[in-house]
């Protein structure tokens, strides 16, 4: 682990299913010494709430149901957009106290887009790669693992795309999209190092 920055940063993490960019993430975590916000998100907010955690991750990065739900003078019925919110409150209220932390998925670059610190990433790779890295990671044929890749890869982009305004994956909505497949994990958390030390005017 490396001393911390000085400065506050946010690195705000996008990825496709079987990308790396979770490992990454965490790999950048670790290397400033900094939070780390994935699922485990949930974790701090049904301890600060005293809510069932089992209750929020069944709703977890997942889009709003019309066909269950209604929203009515700003209330909604929707346990998805609940969870959604009770999220973007949480890294909201870290950030404007200052606090440094990497947030993989949960719309962070959305969420935080007008904060200085924010540096938002989108990690992408080659079907084939990301095939190969499922059925190695969950012990999976390659129909399986291409099944759930384009599963995950869906519901992710329908969660962001309702609750965004620029859509998933979408380039123009990112300081910097890294195609992982011939980088792999360490070597994409090597480039996002760089941006955040070139930016920050350590190089």
């Amino acid at each position: 682990m490396e001393k911390k920055m000085e400065k506050q940063i946010i690195i705000a993490l996008g990825r496709e299913f079987g990308s790396g960019g979770h490992e990454a993430a965490e790999s950048l975590a670790q290397k400033y010494g900094i939070q780390f916000l994935d699922h485990k998100l949930l974790e701090a907010i049904s301890n600060e709430k005293h809510m069932d955690i089992m209750d929020l991750q069944r709703y977890d990065e997942k889009p709003r149901n019309p066909l269950l739900t209604r929203t009515v003078a700003g209330y909604t019925s929707s346990l998805e957009e609940t969870v959604a919110k009770l999220q973007f409150d949480y890294i909201r209220k870290l950030a404007d106290r200052g606090e440094s932390f990497v947030i993989v998925g949960r719309c962070g670059e959305y969420v935080l887009r007008k904060h200085p610190a924010m540096v938002s990433i989108f990690v992408l790779g080659n079907k084939a790669t990301k095939c190969r890295r499922i059925m190695e990671k969950y012990n999976l044929s390659e129909d399986e693992a291409l099944r759930l890749m384009k599963r995950k890869d869906a519901t992710r982009k329908s969660y962001h795309n309702y609750y965004c305004d620029g859509k998933w994956g979408d380039s123009r909505n990112y300081d910097l999209c890294i195609n992982s497949s011939n980088l792999g994990v360490e070597g994409v958390a090597g480039i996002i190092d760089d941006l955040i030390r070139r930016r920050e005017g350590m190089i």
